[in-house]
């Protein structure tokens, strides 16, 4: 039986959402002893180059608190390095230590590698729909919370 709950495109994102993460923190605890969270914070600093902890919040999504976590253990693994924020002396530059950047250097195939084994069921056509719908929402969504 098909509840409306089923058909709520919101509740399907979410889910769909929770089942690729549960996917992938398996390999990332196993392989490399991330989480989540610090994979993110990994993934940005790696994309996007030194960062403040507010970008990272900004830019992930997630709570200051899973953010500061995050940091706090990729920084006692020495994964980051963190540098005075000369603008704010509250903050710090965030970047990729050199052993943060090999590690980074070895997810990245082993992330791509997930993403094609679970976007194996759509053709490269519906993969670029999926990610221009993906974007739209997340525009749409970020335009209502602005508000």
């Amino acid at each position: 039986m098909t509840t409306k709950l089923d058909d709520f495109i919101p509740y399907q994102l979410s889910t769909a959402s929770n089942a690729v993460s549960d996917l992938i923190a398996q390999e990332y605890k196993s392989r490399f002893g991330l989480k989540i969270p610090e994979w993110r914070v990994m993934a940005v600093l790696g994309d996007h180059g030194a960062s403040t902890q507010r970008y990272l919040v900004e830019s992930t999504l997630m709570d200051k608190v899973t953010v500061n976590r995050a940091v706090k253990t990729l920084a006692d693994r020495k994964l980051i390095d963190r540098t005075p924020n000369d603008a704010d002396g509250r903050s710090h530059h965030l970047q990729l230590s050199a052993t943060g950047v090999d590690l980074y250097q070895q997810i990245m195939p082993a992330a791509e590698a997930m993403e094609k084994k679970i976007m194996a069921v759509f053709a490269a056509e519906e993969i670029e729909q999926l990610s221009g719908f993906l974007a739209k929402v997340r525009k749409s969504a970020d335009a209502i919370s602005s508000k």
